[in-house]
This record gives structure tokens, sequence and C-alpha cells, in this order.
């Protein structure tokens, strides 16, 4: 087993003073009912733990507001009683044929989120999306650092900062 000193890189003293210092988290519990923005960042095929129920699970991200990051999910189930609905939640992503559930879904797709609470049978709270509207597509920020596309000026307006002379150190 490791030390913790080798992995601090000299810094223990430090790190000891942040450790006791800091408080620790709280648990996760479920977000509070109501509708937040997100995004449907994955969705993919599944099969359930208990009956290998088929089914299709999207996750969301929400993506502002005090529960910016936290993820709910979306059960799309795929048995002929459940298929109508799961259709219309897909639809609502662009998924319209089942060749579209074996692709990766679009990014960005930014979504209105109804989450409630539910207590499951073994007695745990639990999120559970009541339904979504997809609203738009978010353009993503730009990387800072990606490179630019060919024929485009890394500074088209000729503002850069050119007082640095490498020759000169």
């Amino acid at each position: 087993m490791g030390k913790l000193s080798d992995i601090l890189n000299g810094s223990g003293s430090d790190f000891n003073d942040r450790w006791n210092a800091t408080a620790a988290a709280g648990e996760f519990g479920p977000v509070p009912r109501g509708v937040y923005v997100c995004h449907a960042t994955k969705g993919e095929l599944e099969s359930s733990r208990s009956k290998s129920t088929p089914g299709y699970k999207v996750e969301f991200t929400v993506i502002d507001g005090d529960f910016q990051g936290r993820k709910l999910w979306l059960d799309c189930w795929l048995t002929p009683a459940a298929l109508p609905q799961s259709k219309r939640d897909l639809a609502k992503l662009g998924i319209t044929s089942p060749a579209q559930m074996e692709q990766p879904l679009p990014k960005w797709i930014r979504c209105n989120v109804t989450a409630v609470v539910r207590r499951d049978d073994d007695g745990i709270e639990r999120n559970k999306v009541q339904t979504f509207d997809a609203v738009g597509i978010d353009k993503p920020e730009a990387d800072a650092f990606a490179p630019k596309p060919p024929g485009e000026a890394a500074d088209p307006k000729g503002e850069a900062d050119t007082s640095f002379d490498p020759s000169k150190l």
C-alpha cells in the first residue's frame, strides 16, 4: 500500500490542514419535486434487473440552479403495453426508429424535466422523471484551446498581444 505523502508531492502539511478544515459533504438525496432545465446526456438500451424487461434509459443532467450537475433518469420500457408511451417520449429526442436506439443520443438537447420523488418497495426515496419536453438544441461553448479550422485566422481582429519575443529569453 502506498503512502499518502508519496502522492501529495511534499504538500502533506497543507493537506492535513485542509483535511481538518473541510466539512464532510452530506449524503445525496433525491432532488425536490420540480421542473429542472437539463441536457439529455445519454441514452442506452438496457434490461431491468429483476425481470429482464427490455428498455431504453435516458439520462438527464441538470444544467443550472442549485442542483446543477445532478442526474435524473427516465426508463422507456419496450414492452407491448408501454411502447406507445415510450415512442412518445423517445420521439421528443428525435428517436423515431428502433435502429436509432442503437446510436448515441444527439448532444446538447435542452429539456424541461419534471421530477417527482417516489418511495420504492425497499423504502428508499428516488427521483422519477414524470414528464419532459425538449425545448431546443444548445450550441456548445467553444473550446478556447481547440485548433482553429483551416483558413480561419486565430485573431481575426488583429488584437492579439504580440509583445512577447521568445528570442529575448
